[in-house]
């Protein structure tokens, strides 16, 4: 009786502990390919920090050190799906849009929106707001870029099993980041919110291809 006891406690066991790793899949390290277009190729160097958001480290040290938890990627529950999308709708409809020469009178200054901004305003709101809701920042990552235009831009781009996905000030839908007409150049680190590694877009029908 006691070894039947002890063979059902230890089969009960394995049971909550595969029940307690399902539910916890949104925030774990999951086998995923990231080879796979879909995701960002980014450098395993540390590369220069744009001076916007180098300025505003200085300011907001603690949003910008070694994360705590360095999750690869989140499962995309529709739950979470949901929270993207509530959030870049809510952003990009209450942020003004203002350029930092016109509310700061210099050309770039990356801080927290005070309901006017331009692109890093929306970025570092979202990225805010995700992570009090309880994602994991080393998913949420800030990314430079270049339009077709030729001016800079930064978008939020969110690491998930789906794919690399951006937010953007610019676009009402969240698409994968080689469906944006984009060339990126780098991005945060997703094991130091203060440090950011270079990206490689080789997508061949880039305008900066042409």
């Amino acid at each position: 009786m006691t070894i039947y006891k002890n063979k059902l406690f230890a089969i009960l066991s394995l049971m909550f502990l595969m029940l307690l790793a399902s539910t916890d899949l949104a925030f774990a390290n999951l086998n995923i390919n990231f080879n796979n277009l879909a995701f960002a190729k980014a450098g395993n160097v540390q590369t220069s920090i744009p001076i916007g958001h180098a300025e505003f480290c200085k300011i907001w040290p603690k949003e910008c050190g070694k994360n705590k938890e360095n999750v690869s990627a989140i499962t995309l529950t529709q739950a979470l799906w949901q929270e993207l999308v509530g959030i870049n709708v809510k952003y990009n409809k209450e942020i003004i849009p203002v350029t930092d020469l016109e509310l700061y009178g210099v050309e770039e200054f990356w801080t927290y929106s005070n309901g006017y901004g331009d692109c890093e305003e929306y970025v570092l709101e979202k990225r805010r707001a995700l992570i009090n809701l309880g994602w994991p920042a080393s998913v949420l990552l800030i990314a430079v870029l270049r339009q077709e235009s030729g001016e800079g831009h930064a978008v939020l781009m969110v690491r998930t099993d789906r794919g690399d996905l951006v937010l953007d000030n610019q676009a009402a839908l969240i698409k994968l980041w080689n469906e944006t007409p984009y060339k990126y150049l780098k991005r945060q680190s997703q094991a130091n919110s203060g440090q950011w590694v270079d990206l490689y877009d080789q997508r061949e029908n880039l305008f900066a291809k042409r």
